[in-house]
């Protein structure tokens, strides 16, 4: 059997799948802020919900890695920094453990859905922050494996800021007091177009995907802002950087965890 766990800032689900790619059960807990009551509380989950031994296991961490020494450099929202995240995963689980960032597990699975008619992909995720992803022939591209699309900083409200302080879910509710879901105004769609077509923009040029694909929690709400983002991007598209065709993720909830059972089947 085959292990994902989907390490969250504020829940961390577990998929257990068979040998076939089935799902056999999965199974969602908050996600402790202390790293090693995350511990306990996962082992206690993840005992509730096997069934045999695994065989492979994924785990995808929110924030940078040294993947070579299985340690979480830093994980964002939770503030868990140099944590042998890899040894104690795999302590638990009785098997190898692979770690990966979140947001390209995410983006490999979403590629799965365009790979016969695109080679590149751009995945951004726009949930509490904002990640991204590069995905090449259909796998995470190792020259981006590390690459923070959210962090680019630009000059807004008069001072220099990163992409993600004024145009993640994050920024959207402190902004405007409601949650993008909650969000149905036209006229504030059209402003959270205007706060993402710079990143958007940006991403695209040092990238130079074949497509764009956005996922995440404000990414559900794509058709929403399709039209006012693509308004504002159509401004900066020049035959040296021309715009590809931008797309809401098929499957935003469960992207991470299949991204985990896609790369435990590319190994």
């Amino acid at each position: 059997m085959k292990l994902a766990v989907d390490i969250g800032g504020t829940k961390t689900l577990l998929a257990v799948f068979d040998d076939t790619g089935h799902l056999l059960s999965s199974q969602r807990f908050p996600t402790p802020q202390n790293y090693d009551e995350f511990l306990v509380t996962l082992k206690e989950n993840i005992q509730s919900i096997k069934r045999s031994g695994f065989t492979q296991c994924v785990v995808a961490v929110p924030g940078r890695l040294d993947r070579e020494k299985g340690i979480a450099i830093s994980c964002g929202n939770l503030g868990w920094k140099n944590i042998p995240i890899q040894r104690d995963v795999s302590r638990l689980v009785g098997c190898e453990v692979i770690i990966e960032n979140d947001a390209k597990l995410a983006g490999l699975y979403e590629a799965t859905n365009v790979k016969h008619e695109h080679d590149k992909v751009l995945y951004i995720t726009i949930s509490t922050g904002i990640g991204t992803a590069v995905i090449t022939n259909g796998v995470i591209d190792p020259d981006f494996k590390d690459m923070e699309g959210g962090q680019i900083v630009f000059e807004h409200e008069g001072k220099p800021q990163r992409w993600e302080k004024f145009a993640s879910g994050k920024a959207i509710k402190e902004k405007y007091g409601k949650l993008a879901s909650e969000i149905e105004d036209p006229a504030i769609w059209k402003e959270i177009a205007q706060a993402l077509a710079p990143g958007i923009f940006d991403n695209v040029t040092v990238v130079q995907p074949d497509i764009v694909i956005i996922g995440g929690g404000v990414g559900q709400h794509f058709p929403k802002f399709k039209k006012p983002l693509m308004e504002e991007l159509k401004q900066f598209d020049t035959p040296l950087t021309p715009v590809p065709p931008i797309v809401e993720a098929k499957h935003a909830e469960e992207a991470v965890i299949y991204g985990c059972l896609e790369l435990m089947n590319q190994l």
